[in-house]
């Protein structure tokens, strides 16, 4: 499969309209099997094989099984790298082979990288944060934004509000209600994992539908057990799934970061709404002056003037916005590239 390091040598892969439909049921419900899904699909169970094959021998999308950190008592950050233009893509590409990294992203006409990372509580992830970076050479200036409450993203992706399927289609794969992942759950009633569980969900971080006999063999359970413990974790709101597509698939021409100030009493408010908004790929409360972000993915700059002179600026409570145009991802969801 083609990893993200190689986009500038492969052709766009495009999702046709049935590969849409695949791609939001899978979103909605990752271990679907095969049957399931051609159900909903209209089609039979062998064509959802064929054409998931495909989708993924492409590189156009993978089904990651990934952790939402603040069920597990970890401390995720959004980082801010500014640095000389012609050190940016060389540490956007070492931050992107880390485990701990997601989502770099090259911003601000190359002078700038983010990414999200993942602290233990013990601390591990300090030397990356709060060390190596500000005395890597060529880096200006290392900020570090702690992820407090995620309005959208993980388990739900700009695909649920735009895909094909029908609403009674996207009923029917929708899993049982469970603790929502990004919710304020913190260290004191973080989920606690033992081997067989840090075995699984690796495997499920490189492939979400890892059959149940591979999972069954790398922790030494039965294959009842896997997926008993596996709806365990969904449950608890610790294992979601999410599919990570090839940067150019759904992403339109214009993408930005977006950093707002809003009145405290009205973060919330003014969260829910930017969910809610279709050009909204992610939102998240988060520390500092700029206390919500969010990544936008629009048709073209004029779509943004609009959108941020019209709908971000009717949000509640804002004070201060700050726009960083998005200009190249190496790596998205998931800690293996």
């Amino acid at each position: 499969m083609a990893t993200y390091l190689d986009i500038e040598e492969t052709p766009r892969p495009d999702l046709a309209e049935a590969d849409r439909a695949l791609a939001q049921a899978l979103q909605l419900n990752g271990r679907a099997s095969f049957r399931e899904l051609g159900q909903v699909l209209g089609v039979s169970d062998q064509t959802v094989a064929r054409q998931l094959t495909r989708l993924r021998s492409a590189g156009t999308l993978r089904l990651l099984g990934l952790t939402d950190p603040l069920r597990l008592g970890e401390t995720p950050w959004f980082v801010r790298v500014r640095c000389t233009p012609d050190a940016a893509d060389s540490i956007g590409r070492a931050l992107a082979r880390r485990t701990d990294t997601t989502w770099v992203n090259l911003m601000a006409g190359g002078t700038e990288i983010s990414c999200s990372v993942r602290t233990p509580d013990s601390g591990r992830g300090d030397a990356l944060l709060l060390q190596r970076l500000p005395h890597t050479p060529r880096v200006v200036d290392v900020t570090a934004h702690c992820l407090l409450h995620i309005f959208f993203g993980q388990n739900l992706s700009t695909i649920t509000k735009t895909g094909p399927l029908r609403p009674e289609q996207a009923a029917a794969l929708a899993p049982a209600p469970h603790r929502q992942p990004g919710g304020d759950a913190g260290p004191a009633d973080a989920v606690r994992l033992d081997q067989g569980d840090r075995l699984m969900l690796d495997l499920l971080a490189r492939d979400g539908r890892a059959p149940t006999g591979e999972l069954a063999r790398a922790t030494g359970w039965s294959p009842s057990t896997v997926r008993r413990r596996m709806a365990e974790l969904v449950a608890e709101g610790v294992l979601y799934f999410d599919i990570d597509y090839h940067p150019d698939v759904l992403h339109r021409s214009f993408r930005a970061a977006l950093w707002l100030e809003v009145d405290p009493a009205q973060l919330a408010a003014a969260g829910a709404a930017l969910a809610g908004h279709p050009e909204i790929s992610f939102a998240a409360a988060v520390t500092g002056a700029a206390n919500l972000y969010a990544a936008v993915d629009v048709a073209s700059v004029q779509v943004f003037y609009r959108y941020v002179t019209e709908s971000v600026a009717a949000l509640p409570g804002l004070r201060h916005t700050v726009t960083t145009p998005i200009h190249r991802t190496l790596k998205g969801a998931g800690p293996y590239r």
